[in-house]
Formats: C-alpha cells, sequence, structure tokens
C-alpha cells in the first residue's frame, strides 16, 4: 500500500505540474490530510481497505480535472495507473466512483446519490473543506486572477439558480460571486459529522472576510 501512495504522489506531482497554486500539489496534499483525518475520526481507522479508497481517492482526485484539460487522454490517466497498480476490481471502481460524483457540479445537477458511502463522505468532504475559510479564500482569488476574472462588480448579481453547463462555463462572472454561488453553499451540503464540525469556522470566516470586502469596496472602512 505505502508503495501505491507514493507513486500516487508522483503521479500528482507530474499531471498537475502546470496548474495555478488553486489546484496543485498542495491541495492535493491537504485533502489527503483532511480527508485521512475525518475518516479517523468517523470511525474508518479500523479497516485498512477503507482507508488506502480515502487516501488514493483523495491523492487522484483532480488529476484530469475539466478545468485544466490539455488533452481528451488525460481523462484516463486514474483508470490507467488504478489498473497497472494491479487493484482489486471492486477497489479500483469505489475509488473512480468517489473520484467521479464528488464535484459539485454533479450535486447542483441532481446527479449526487443520496445514498454514499462512508469512504466517499470524507473525501468530497476533505475537497469541499480545502475550498472554504482562509485557504478557500486565497485559492478562490487565485483560480480567479489565473483566468484574467474580474475581482468584483456591483452589477453583476450572483445567479440564484445556477446549472450544472452554466456553471462549468463560468460566463460573466467575477471572482466574489463565486462565494455565493458555490463557496457558501458547501457548508450545509458536508456528508459526514467531522465535515460539518469543521466547516462551521470555516464558513464564518468567509462571512466575515465578505462583509470587510463590500465595506472596503465601498469605501466605508
Amino acid at each position: 500500500m505505502e508503495s501505491r501512495v507514493r507513486k500516487a504522489e508522483k503521479l500528482v506531482e507530474r499531471s498537475m505540474k502546470g496548474n495555478d497554486a488553486s489546484h496543485d500539489a498542495s491541495h492535493v496534499w491537504r485533502v489527503r490530510d483532511l480527508a485521512l483525518s475525518l475518516a479517523r475520526e468517523e470511525g474508518l481507522a479500523s479497516n485498512p481497505d477503507s482507508m488506502e479508497i480515502v487516501e488514493l481517492a483523495a491523492l487522484l482526485h483532480d488529476i484530469g480535472d475539466y478545468k485544466y484539460l490539455r488533452d481528451p487522454s488525460e481523462e484516463k490517466i486514474v483508470e490507467n495507473f488504478l489498473e497497472d497498480e494491479g487493484l482489486e476490481e471492486s477497489k479500483k471502481m469505489r475509488i473512480l466512483n468517489i473520484i467521479k460524483k464528488m464535484g459539485f457540479k454533479d450535486e447542483i445537477a441532481g446527479l449526487a446519490n443520496a445514498e454514499f458511502s462512508p469512504e466517499f463522505g470524507v473525501v468530497q468532504d476533505a475537497d469541499r473543506l480545502d475550498a472554504i475559510g482562509a485557504i478557500g479564500i486565497a485559492r478562490c482569488f487565485t483560480f480567479g486572477g489565473s483566468r484574467n476574472r474580474v475581482l468584483h462588480d456591483p452589477a453583476i448579481k450572483p445567479r440564484s439558480d445556477v446549472s450544472k453547463e452554466q456553471y462549468m462555463k463560468k460566463e460573466e462572472q467575477t471572482t466574489v460571486n463565486h462565494f455565493h454561488e458555490k463557496l457558501l453553499k458547501l457548508k450545509d451540503l458536508m456528508k459526514t459529522e467531522a465535515g460539518q464540525r469543521r466547516a462551521e469556522k470555516r464558513h464564518k470566516f468567509m462571512e466575515e472576510f465578505l462583509m470587510e470586502f463590500y465595506e472596503e469596496w465601498d469605501g466605508k472602512a
């Protein structure tokens, strides 16, 4: 297992080398650490198979992300890696299922499963925790800057009901609107009790940040 994890880490470093800092290897290491920590809090530590599924899914979850695809073949990198590693079919499918269904775009499209495995819950929650709080704020503005997105425009209102297609296109949206269209919604979408507990503090920090941001934008602070 340890050798497999090391190989997965090297694959992350190779595959995500050209990404901006919002979706780089450091993001993956944080998600992996959070996922393993949540898994322990949720009582999964006594099952080595569960912990391996959690760690590998967390490590591989952003390889082939549609936002960074340079070639269609990159969508198969994770599947090929698990195949080459000789992972048993059931474990491989559980990992791929977590990665495929954990995105926010699938949840807003109504594709998220009402029933989910404990491993899915901790990996998705870990990824979402890294999208909120202080780190989430830093990542949000890093990604917006990498796409030359407008910081804030009071004339462009956040969309209240975003389709999967609109979310993926990011049409005419500002970086600050991303807080309202996604980040502030994540606290209530956490799947595990451990994730919910951690999300509270990070969510509150974002709310305080936005209050200060708007006051400074309007010259009131």
